[in-house]
């Protein structure tokens, strides 16, 4: 059944017994592997570093008639880099009437019929901040940055993808090992240190992921008759152990290498009611009506920490 954008009634909202299950995805695993680490700001723009460079290396050549005169001061300018937090907010309504009428059930009913979930408001709301936790995820990985210059014009915070100083597009082509050593290399020498790298991707890519490193056993000899396969979780490179994320918002042939170690949220709280709060609205009519808000944003760290890959093709059947 299709979703309605109205105040929840009777004609609306049925009631049906029995086991209640979602066919869509309601987890968030990029979401909940930060989450822990999220902190205050009052400033929907925040930083997310201060940054500086060096000269390019190079031996010196100073004699000691030279060093006699002190070199040229160098003086090294710093850059701000910003993200910002943006509005997520939802409306529950359900009608009185609704709210009264918790022993109508539609469909079938029988012995086996089990209880109403309980309470609909209740039920209401816990489906909007899924979500609320659905786009959070979506955006902290997809979303494009733009900075607020009026009441009219919408935050909206930079996610993962677009944090990656390091692309590498694959034009195509199936993911490999060398594939990913080069997009490694590129990182490094941006100045990735991959402090605690996450490789983030969806299933096709995962499969790919699997492919091209289970496949330096040969699976000559499986561990049973009755197992095999393989699920690659971590890699080891030369830069150290990856684990692989597996998230459904990952945009189909891409992969993120994600350096967590400077990834956070950054939540905006509303003096006296914090941050994602409920309240209600004023009363209009024979309704409960309240509203879901917050303001939250990704602190990605530098950019040159991260790298993607798009592009990837699938693999031939």
């Amino acid at each position: 059944m299709s979703n309605v954008t109205a105040t929840g009634t009777v004609w609306n909202l049925p009631c049906y017994a029995g086991q209640l299950y979602t066919s869509t995805p309601t987890e968030t695993p990029f979401l909940n592997l930060i989450a822990h680490k999220a902190v205050k700001t009052d400033n929907f723009q925040f930083p997310t570093g201060a940054e500086y460079s060096h000269e390019q290396a190079a031996q010196p050549a100073i004699t000691e008639a030279g060093s006699l005169t002190a070199p040229t001061a160098i003086s090294y300018v710093r850059s701000q880099s910003d993200n910002v937090t943006q509005i997520f907010q939802e409306r529950v309504s359900v009608s009185y009437a609704r709210l009264s009428g918790s022993g109508r059930l539609s469909g079938i009913t029988g012995m086996l019929a089990g209880a109403e979930v309980p309470g609909e408001l209740e039920f209401q709301t816990a489906r909007a901040l899924e979500k609320i936790a659905r786009d959070i995820e979506y955006t902290f990985i997809n979303g494009t940055y733009q900075l607020a210059s009026a009441a009219d014009v919408a935050n909206k915070t930079r996610g993962i993808i677009n944090a990656c100083a390091t692309s590498v597009d694959a034009e195509g082509a199936v993911l490999t090992r060398a594939m990913v050593n080069g997009a490694l290399a590129a990182a490094y020498a941006a100045g990735a240190t991959f402090t605690d790298t996450v490789l983030l991707c969806g299933a096709a890519v995962k499969q790919a992921i699997t492919d091209a490193y289970a496949s330096q056993w040969g699976f000559s000899a499986p561990p049973s008759r009755e197992m095999a396969g393989a699920n690659i979780m971590q890699i080891e490179t030369d830069f150290g152990r990856m684990s692989v994320l597996l998230s459904r918002f990952v945009p189909a042939g891409t992969l993120i290498g994600a350096d967590i170690s400077c990834i956070r949220p950054v939540e905006q709280d509303v003096p006296g009611k914090g941050c994602f709060f409920r309240e209600p609205l004023s009363k209009t009519g024979a309704a409960e009506e309240y509203q879901i808000f917050g303001q939250i944003g990704l602190d990605h760290g530098p950019m040159w920490k991260h790298f993607v890959i798009s592009g990837i093709g699938a693999a031939e059947a």
